[in-house]
Order: structure tokens, then C-alpha cells, then sequence
């Protein structure tokens, strides 16, 4: 694997690590999603 091709997917994991943790910081964003994949059942 060339160096800036990991270089990139480590950064692109890194933000996507990033956005996942500031969705979970909010509790009424959780709350909404559990309601909505709730309401599939």
C-alpha cells in the first residue's frame, strides 16, 4: 500500500471516529434514533 493512500484512510477513520463521538455527546440526537428504528417494530 502506498504511504499517502494510508495516510488518507487513517484520516478518513479518524473523522468518521470524530463524527460518531459528537452524534454520541448529544442525548436527544440518541433518543430520536432509538425512536425511529423503534417504530420499524
Amino acid at each position: 500500500m502506498k504511504p499517502g493512500y494510508r495516510i488518507f484512510c487513517y484520516g478518513v477513520a479518524t473523522c468518521l471516529l470524530m463524527a460518531v463521538f459528537s452524534l454520541y455527546s448529544r442525548p436527544d440526537f440518541l433518543v430520536i434514533i432509538a425512536n425511529q428504528i423503534w417504530s420499524c417494530f
